[in-house]
């Protein structure tokens, strides 16, 4: 038999083409993603620390001489005035003490006064021949002794009288005194124990550490004069504590260190916050902003638009064509919800905002629009959110 194919081979091979036909899979739909412009605003950005408040004075208070404390004269946790009396040591050792140095000033008060007929009647005997001139010398070196006695006896009146004085220990200045260390009959000693402490709470400083980093930046930004504020004009700073949602407490800059630390390669800062009402407490943590530049405009998209690519940040751009295309960008902070985009993006610029793990570059997409908006401002909280009690009863249950 030849190789001349039949008729049923035929139609064996037109039935199995035509059904490969009819398999043939159309293409598949083009990806779907949300795109929308970068929203054009301007902003100001703050740099973040955290940090501890710290007041600006605090005393240790301790008796300037010993003896047997006497009395109290505050409650546990007062705010005290300055030169309020606080402690008294038992005074009578001490104005035992100045009674004596009174009675040797009086001695050598009445002995001056002697001394001084001795050398008026030494003259007129001198005069007359009467006494030598070394007997009138001798009185004139009584009397310049009897003098200096008299000086002695008064300084010696004076510390006597200064000790006396403090057996009553007084603030040095106002604030919110701690609980007194020491109990009314325990002895005390001088410039040694201490009796209790107190701060001054308004105004109140915050301190902080920056990076070496962070300080380069703002000293070229002054030198080039681009900050909005400068040293003269001190940085103004905002604070919040850790369970307010907000920076509510408003301050400035009063310190910058000299020198960076060698150990950490940071900078110590401080800024000074204003507390009437007496809230804000020493040893109390809180998040500081401060000032990192001055208003600029800037375009924001929403933080999950951006991928990173190895060592880059880029997004996903779509043309008039449909096709993704990759864009480098460099990326700024996060404002009111939205990351801002230094360079790399246009203000007419279509960014895959929604569906970026579905975008691949040179591909054909099927896009929406969308829209970009800012975050509202959080709104202060009532009151503040505490954390759970340990334990709880309904008032008025059974026992």
């Amino acid at each position: 038999m030849g190789g001349v194919p039949t008729p049923l081979t035929m139609a064996l091979v037109g039935a199995l083409a035509a059904a490969c036909a009819a398999k043939k899979a159309p293409p598949p739909p083009a990806p779907e993603v949300t795109v929308a412009r970068p929203l054009a605003s301007d902003v100001v950005d703050w740099d973040d620390f955290v940090g501890q408040f710290v007041a600006v004075d605090s005393v240790d208070v301790r008796p300037r001489v010993s003896g047997y404390l006497q009395s109290v004269g505050f409650k546990d946790g007062d705010f005290v005035r300055k030169g309020q009396v606080l402690f008294v040591i038992d005074p009578r050792p001490y104005q035992a003490v100045l009674d004596q140095a009174k009675g040797t000033l009086a001695h050598a008060q009445a002995t001056v006064v002697n001394a001084r007929d001795q050398v008026a009647r030494g003259v007129t005997l001198l005069a007359a021949k009467a006494i030598s001139q070394q007997a009138y010398e001798v009185l004139v070196a009584t009397e310049r002794q009897a003098a200096a006695d008299v000086v002695s006896a008064q300084a010696a009146v004076n510390a006597a009288a200064l000790n006396l004085a403090f057996t009553r220990v007084t603030a040095s200045l106002p604030g919110r005194i701690s609980d007194r260390r020491v109990a009314p009959g325990n002895l005390v000693t001088a410039d040694t124990t201490v009796l209790t402490n107190i701060v001054n709470l308004d105004p109140i400083r915050f301190a902080f550490t920056g990076s070496e980093a962070l300080y380069l930046k703002y000293e070229r930004e002054n030198a080039a004069g681009t900050r909005a504020s400068s040293r003269r004009a001190a940085n103004p700073v905002e604070i919040r504590l850790q369970d307010e949602p907000t920076y509510r407490w408003k301050g400035r800059m009063d310190f910058v260190d000299n020198a960076l630390d060698a150990g950490s390669g940071t900078i110590r800062g401080r800024a000074v916050i204003p507390n009437p009402d007496h809230f804000l407490t020493p040893g109390m943590f809180g998040h500081l902003r401060l000032l990192g530049s001055g208003s600029y405009p800037a375009l924001l998209i929403p933080d999950q638009a951006v991928v990173t690519d190895q060592e880059r940040q880029v997004v996903y751009v779509v043309g008039a064509d449909g096709v993704a295309r990759v864009r480098p960008v460099e990326l700024g902070p996060i404002a009111r919800g939205l990351r801002v985009v230094r360079s790399g993006l246009g203000a007419g610029d279509e960014v895959v905002i929604d569906g970026v793990q579905r975008a691949q570059a040179g591909e054909k997409l099927a896009a929406r629009r969308g829209r970009i908006a800012l975050a509202p401002p959080i709104a202060p909280a009532s009151s503040a959110a505490a954390p759970p009690s340990s334990s709880a009863e309904p008032v008025g249950a059974g026992r």
